[in-house]
């Protein structure tokens, strides 16, 4: 498979509603399963025949620097653009234009998610889409309301993109991840601040690339997807990924767990130590040390959250 298609990740927001966690590791670091939320993205990429990846990063740069020159998958060229302030999606995306040569796919560092025959982005490319993006249709109204909607007519092409819709006039929600032709970079350039959050948003690019006759697909192709925003939803998603692989637990060779710990629904990173204690429904961050029960909770090194609440 050619290497036509680049590959941009937007890594720079702060994460700070993901507080504490995010006080230890980058958002783009925190783990889902062992892995970080970037390692899996770039798994994605790779999957696509993707050998060049552009990162836009923030104050954490360095630390995801060095984070990922140890764990990129091999074959990735992975190269650093700073986006010194937080100015929006749209303005992330923009800054990654001197680096950028050729159609690219684009993540959002926040999202995790799993899909099904992602190659259909490259398919719908080739077959003369300008952009496309993925969706998945949803059934809970109040999941689009915090995403945007994507409104198609009668031909399928994407007619109108809907920033956090209150009332969403359709199922089809986007997920974050995108494929566009180099064209989108003028419509970036042209993008105002929007009303909503005084930012450039990325779905007030995207209007302005369909208003200039640009053909815009959409490609249902997500099975499961997770903006990681706060606290819960890294739990929750440990555990849903979990149990998705039919494991009562999983365990990093490299932690140190006492044969007399009860280990149920329980996931554990690397270098932690677990004591003769039970842990259950709970996430255990890489050189964390748990001398206690863990039940309901996420432990980092520097302490822990509990949620009162079963995951969902």
């Amino acid at each position: 498979m050619a290497a036509d298609l680049m590959g941009v990740i937007l890594a720079a927001g702060d994460g700070v509603r993901m507080e504490p966690f995010s006080r230890e590791l980058p958002k783009p670091l925190l783990p889902v399963l062992g892995r970080p939320v970037v390692e899996h993205q770039l798994a994605l990429l790779r999957t696509l025949g993707v050998e060049d990846v552009v990162i836009v990063v923030g104050r954490a740069g360095e630390a995801i620097e060095a984070a990922l020159a140890e764990r990129a998958p091999e074959g990735l060229r992975l190269r650093y653009v700073e986006q010194a302030a937080p100015r929006g999606i749209a303005h992330a995306v923009g800054v990654t234009e001197p680096l950028v040569d050729r159609p690219f796919v684009l993540l959002l560092g926040d999202i995790f998610l799993r899909t099904r025959a992602p190659e259909r982005l490259r398919a719908m490319h080739a077959e003369g889409h300008a952009a496309v993006l993925a969706a998945t249709e949803e059934d809970d109204p109040e999941k689009i309301r915090r995403n945007f909607a994507i409104v198609t007519g009668p031909d399928g092409a994407v007619r109108r993109v809907i920033e956090k819709p209150r009332h969403p006039p359709t199922r089809l929600k986007g997920c974050g991840l995108y494929l566009f032709d180099l064209p989108f970079f003028d419509a970036i350039r042209r993008t105002p601040r929007s009303a909503l959050r005084d930012e450039f948003e990325l779905t007030d690019a995207i209007q302005i690339f369909i208003d200039d006759g640009h053909r815009v697909g959409v490609a249902d192709i997500v099975e499961d997807d997770v903006n990681l925003t706060h606290p819960r939803d890294l739990w929750e998603r440990n555990l849903r990924e979990l149990a998705r692989a039919g494991w009562e637990r999983w365990v990093d060779p490299t932690a140190r767990v006492h044969p007399e710990a009860t280990l149920r629904r329980a996931v554990v990173g690397p270098g932690a130590r677990i004591g003769p204690v039970r842990v259950e429904d709970a996430l255990v961050f890489g050189g964390a040390e748990l001398r206690e029960d863990a039940v309901r909770c996420v432990v980092t090194p520097g302490g822990r959250v509990t949620f009162e609440e079963d995951p969902t």
